[in-house]
C-alpha cells in the first residue's frame, strides 16, 4: 500500500472509529487524520504480534479491521489524555 492510501486508510479509519464511540470527540480532519494513521499503525503492529497478521492491502478486510481497531484504542486513549484536563 502507498503511502497516499495509507493516508486515506488512516484518515477514513479514524472517522469510522469516531462514529462507532459513544459522546463527542474533539479534533478535526486533520487530528482525524493523525489519529486514524497513528491508529492503523498500531493496529497494524497489534495485529502482527497477537493474530500474525499485517496491514496488506487496501480493499483487504484484516487491513481495514486492524485499522479501526486501532483507531479506537488511539480515540480512548487520546479522550482520557484531552478529557482530564481542567477547564478554568
Amino acid at each position: 500500500m502507498g503511502f497516499f492510501g495509507f493516508l486515506i486508510l488512516g484518515l477514513l479509519a479514524g472517522a469510522i472509529a469516531k462514529l462507532i464511540l459513544p459522546g463527542k470527540q474533539g479534533g478535526g480532519w486533520f487530528v482525524t487524520l493523525l489519529l486514524g494513521v497513528v491508529g492503523a499503525l498500531l493496529g497494524g503492529w497489534l495485529g502482527g504480534l497477537i493474530f500474525g497478521v499485517d496491514l496488506q492491502g487496501f480493499f483487504d478486510l484484516s487491513t481495514w479491521l486492524l485499522a479501526i481497531g486501532g483507531s479506537i484504542v488511539v480515540l480512548l486513549i487520546y479522550g482520557l489524555i484531552t478529557g482530564r484536563r481542567s477547564k478554568k
